[in-house]
């Protein structure tokens, strides 16, 4: 019986996924604001010509709106009378950055084509101009998402997934997205560019044993035991502005900075992918983009859902 109703439930979500996908299309702007895409990627290329950094932050930006209630670009909103947004949830505050670079970019799409375009498809555009700016693999962004009129702090506090967890919580944390464990895998390797903040990866420097010693002494000189919470040390401690797959390779060196990023490679059943990532570059390159192909198609808001925001932070008066 219990299985009956997992079958179940998967159909349910197979056909909600593919209907919302459906209705977007990697042509929505063509006639209606055929500049959009090369005004986000202009903007894009001069936020990382700025500071390389921007393009992981971008990147993160998607993610983190993509698992909480879908792509629909909730996390650029303000507080206001009605609800409490998610900027200051704990996986997003004093962390999630690039909010005035959309704003920016949003700006600039207003003035070729004002109330067309939607901040939901910048941000899953933004995404994707980011990786190929930094060196990695391009993919067709499928448009035609509409911005929520709300968002949730709450859903923001349980739905991200968080540094501390094991495998068996990622894969948890992905798969009620929709997500399988190779995708998880995949996606995850979206830190081969970045930074992180002492207190995501403190825990594991001092009390963990899977990890390289020279490795854990270098980050402590970062990441004191008390203090300088906020001090950022590279993700891929190889190549931190460039998208590579270096990230797996560090993982196999036991140079994981987060608790979640070792287990990926921790004698479990991601170990595999991982060694196979790390000695072949077009493989990850390649899993990566369909990744994020499908967690962009994560429940848009499309047709009469939602509103098109003229300015990303604010619900339309």
């Amino acid at each position: 019986m219990a299985s009956s109703r997992s079958l179940h439930l998967c159909l349910v979500w197979l056909a909600l996924f593919c209907t919302a996908s459906a209705q977007l299309s990697s042509t929505y702007y063509d006639s209606s604001c055929p500049d959009a895409l090369s005004t986000i990627k202009s903007g894009v290329t001069s936020a990382i010509n700025n500071e390389a950094r921007m393009g992981a932050s971008l990147l993160r930006l998607h993610f983190h709106d993509c698992f909480v209630n879908g792509c629909d670009a909730s996390v650029l909103l303000d507080d206001t009378a009605n609800f409490t947004g998610e900027k200051t949830a704990l996986p997003n505050l004093n962390s999630l950055r690039g909010f005035t670079v959309i704003d920016t970019i949003k700006a600039s799409v207003e003035s070729v084509c004002p109330g067309v375009v939607s901040c939901a498809d910048i941000l899953a555009v933004a995404a994707r101009d980011s990786v190929v700016a930094l060196g990695g693999p391009s993919w067709t962004v499928l448009l035609g998402r509409r911005d929520s009129t709300t968002a949730s702090l709450t859903d923001a506090n349980s739905d991200l997934p968080a540094p501390t967890l094991n495998l068996s919580g990622l894969i948890t944390s992905f798969s009620n997205q929709g997500l399988t464990e190779d995708e998880m895998v995949a996606l995850s390797g979206a830190h081969t560019i970045g930074l992180a903040r002492c207190t995501t990866f403190r825990s594991r420097i001092y009390n963990e044993t899977n990890i390289d010693s020279s490795y854990a002494a270098s980050l402590q000189e970062i990441c004191p035991s008390s203090g300088g919470d906020n001090n950022t040390a590279p993700l891929d401690t190889t190549s931190s502005t460039t998208f590579d797959n270096a990230y797996y390779t560090n993982l196999i060196s036991l140079e994981g900075l987060l608790h979640s990023d070792q287990q990926l490679y921790n004698n479990g059943s991601a170990d595999s992918q991982v060694s196979t990532y790390s000695s072949n570059s077009s493989t990850f390159f390649t899993d990566f983009a369909n990744a994020m192909i499908k967690m962009g198609n994560l429940s848009p808001l499309t047709g009469s859902e939602g509103e098109i925001r003229t300015n990303c932070s604010l619900v339309n008066s």
